[in-house]
């Protein structure tokens, strides 16, 4: 915490306030007139007065056809995502002044918007009021969109044009439907990015996490293939029925692609169909490695109908290639990894070190690439560790569940292990803030590895309670776990070197239920962890956020300086090249080399933007780097020996390990009776967290949503979908 922030004046947190309500107006206002766009684009009004109104003063010899739809469809988003760093730039700083409030018993501000479970149980998975709303409300665009553009086009359709073109008129109405379907599927397809962009301002600015937007990009991908696979069915069966197949086999020069858009869609069909959970959870890879094509997809997208009514799809495209590029040069850093701890229950530790200037709250994730082990394959993991209470290492918890993490279980556990791993980082991400200082009660449950998320927020309250002297909620962690062996995960609670404070004050009770033993045995000792230290090396550098300190106001200047010199390349592109072909001569300027052009110019734009940004923080960084204690300093020798064995019952002597062992209680051959424990509950404000298999999800979000559970406030974490 920022002391000198903390003792500034109130009329500073005023400002502060001001600032983020005036944000929160304009980021509305931009917000609606962008959704009264989509409203009515489907129009008449909009076609035949407002378009064409606007292009004669829009379009002109820098920014082309395009120029009217970059204004309409793609400048409010990029304009919000600018206002929206801005916006959690301020508040990292303002929510310093809300904690300060919550010392002493006094609870953070705020309220429970729509996380109260609706739907529980069926194919779209566990669902809130909220987001029930927003997915009818989005449905009932597209069923809008459709009827006007149907309506529009049929009324135009006579038994007199029908048969001028040589054509009945129910033909004539299939080849407007197949038309207007992809005009409908564009929709989707310009929403599809927003939900996957990790570093998004976008997404914190509304309370989301990246992890917990992945159920929207599977609905709003499942609906875009649905609808796109009718465009193309009804086109085939329109060809055949009026002998035009030929016509299958066109890339004309202007106008519709048809080959590129069939090679779209076949893309498409290929990436969905290794979506669905039983192909994607038996062979994850070819899901995983498939998925890669939908750069294919978008370039053929684009092809298919040129870039000028492609800047439909650009905002949410333009903000992924703009996460994307930031999230490959952070991955191109070799992180330095200073140890390892092997648990019993063939889980690993990953303590790496990290720059003090990182800093994440809990709960946040970061994906990890061992190119020992898979070159390509990049996995989530949940920070464990309390950037405030460990303010040099990032730790992760990985269980040998898959193939990937098997292997290395199998590297790292071996009498002949390692003295050396390369690994790369992204990350971390998360929320910008979290809530749980609201809670009188706070309840966590987990299932398996699902603990790793509450051990982040566990330390981040013990921080809270014997650091801040904060009054944090009282706490209980209900866990199941298969046998004994995982119980070795309670004490990935406590960081590996130990905590300089009393915890008892921290109101922690532990309920551990062992699923498939009957009882302790007895004539087994525990098992001693292993502790794993590696040599460093000069390559390996500690984790930092690749756009510094400042990042959210970093992130604002790439997006609005990128577009800008997007916008400042295409102009001239267009004014000296495009232009004078197409109106100095007879011939028309080729679409798919013009929407070439744009591709590249974007892709130029955004990495001058980025590259520069991130060069400037890079230098920054390896200042603050000199500065971190070489944590390898501290270390054992490894050049006696590559282990050091820790022993659990000397640990246990600690006092903070010994109160938590005194606030464990431990049950074997049974699981939680979560409905009757959650029932119990007193309170008007109890949290409940669960982290596990889908069937506990489902059974706790069952319970909160039940009128039984009013004062149970419901969050979920998981990877599975």
């Amino acid at each position: 915490m920022d002391e000198e922030v903390l003792k500034k004046s109130p009329p500073s947190q005023e400002k502060y306030g001001r600032a983020q309500f005036a944000i929160r107006l304009m980021v509305l206002v931009l917000f609606l007139a962008w959704v009264f766009v989509w409203v009515v684009a489907p129009t008449d009004t909009y076609k035949q007065i407002w378009l064409p109104q606007l292009k004669a003063k829009i379009n002109s010899s820098y920014f082309g056809k395009q120029g009217a739809t970059l204004l309409l469809f793609t400048v409010p988003i990029l304009f919000i995502a600018v206002l929206g760093s801005i916006y959690l730039h301020i508040a990292k700083k303002y929510n310093y002044f809300k904690m300060e409030r919550s010392k002493n018993g006094k609870k953070c501000e705020g309220v429970f918007i729509g996380k109260r479970p609706m739907l529980v149980r069926g194919p779209l998975g566990i669902v809130s009021g909220t987001e029930l709303a927003l997915l009818f409300m989005f449905i009932v665009l597209l069923v809008w969109s459709f009827s006007n553009y149907l309506n529009n086009s049929f009324a135009k359709i006579s038994q007199k044009s029908a048969a001028e073109d040589g054509e009945k008129v129910w033909q004539k109405k299939l080849d407007k439907s197949a038309l207007m379907l992809g005009k409908v599927g564009n929709i989707c397809l310009a929403m599809l990015f927003f939900p996957v962009t990790r570093g998004s301002s976008l997404l914190p600015l509304v309370g989301l996490k990246s992890e917990s937007c992945i159920k929207y990009h599977i609905w709003l991908g499942n609906m875009l293939m649905t609808i796109f696979t009718a465009h193309g069915l009804c086109y085939i069966i329109y060809w055949a029925v009026t002998n035009q197949l030929s016509k299958m086999l066109e890339w004309k020069k202007t106008g519709i692609s048809n080959v590129a858009g069939e090679l779209t869609l076949l893309i498409g069909l290929l990436m969905w169909l290794t979506t669905f959970p039983r192909i994607r959870r038996k062979a994850f890879e070819l899901f995983f490695y498939t998925h890669h094509l939908y750069i294919l997809f978008i370039v053929l997208f684009i092809f298919h109908v040129g870039i000028s009514y492609a800047c439909i799809m650009l905002p949410g495209f333009y903000l992924f290639l703009v996460d994307r590029y930031l999230r490959f040069l952070q991955s191109r850093q070799r992180a330095r990894l200073v140890s390892a701890r092997v648990l019993p229950c063939e889980a690993v530790e990953l303590n790496f070190s990290k720059t003090h200037g990182l800093t994440y709250n809990p709960t946040s994730i970061v994906f990890i690439n061992i190119p020992s082990i898979s070159k390509l394959q990049w996995h989530p993991f949940t920070v464990t560790s309390n950037s405030n209470l460990e303010p040099e290492i990032l730790s992760v918890v990985i269980k040998s569940e898959g193939a990937w993490s098997q292997k290395l279980y199998q590297m790292l556990s071996v009498p002949s292990a390692i003295d050396h791993l390369n690994v790369h980082v992204e990350g971390p991400y998360g929320p910008v803030s979290t809530d749980y200082l609201r809670h009188e009660t706070l309840v966590m449950i987990s299932g398996g590895s699902g603990i790793t998320p509450f051990v982040s927020i566990i330390r981040e309250l013990i921080y809270l309670n014997i650091t801040l002297r904060y009054r944090t909620p009282k706490l209980t962690l209900i866990c199941a776990f298969k046998n004994t062996s995982c119980l070795s995960m309670l004490d990935m609670i406590l960081p590996s070197y130990g905590i300089n404070g009393d915890i008892s004050s921290l109101q922690l009770q532990i309920e551990a239920y062992i699923t498939r033993e009957e009882d302790l045995k007895q004539n087994n000792s525990p098992i001693p962890l292993q502790s794993i230290w590696f040599k460093p090396n000069q390559k390996d550098s500690p984790i930092s956020t690749i756009l510094g300190p400042n990042s959210w106001v970093w992130l604002g200047a790439i997006i609005s300086s990128s577009f800008i010199i997007f916008i400042i390349l295409i102009g001239m592109i267009n004014h000296y090249y495009i232009f004078p072909v197409d109106h100095n001569t007879n011939k028309i300027f080729s679409y798919p080399l013009k929407s070439s052009i744009n591709m590249l110019v974007i892709c130029v734009s955004i990495a001058m933007g980025a590259s520069i940004a991130v060069l400037w923080n890079k230098k920054q960084n390896a200042k603050e780097a000199k500065k971190v204690q070489n944590m390898e300093g501290s270390s054992p020798s490894v050049g006696s020996t590559n282990f050091k064995v820790c022993d659990i019952e000397r640990e246990l002597e600690s006092l903070p390990n010994q109160i938590l062992a005194n606030a464990t209680n431990v049950h074997y051959a049974g699981r939680p009776d979560l409905r009757r424990l959650l029932l119990e509950l007193k309170g008007s404000n109890a949290g409940v967290l669960v982290s596990g298999p889908k069937e506990m999800r489902q059974e706790v979000a069952s319970v909160c949503s039940s009128n039984l559970a009013e004062n149970l406030h419901f969050e979920s974490f998981s990877f599975n979908w």
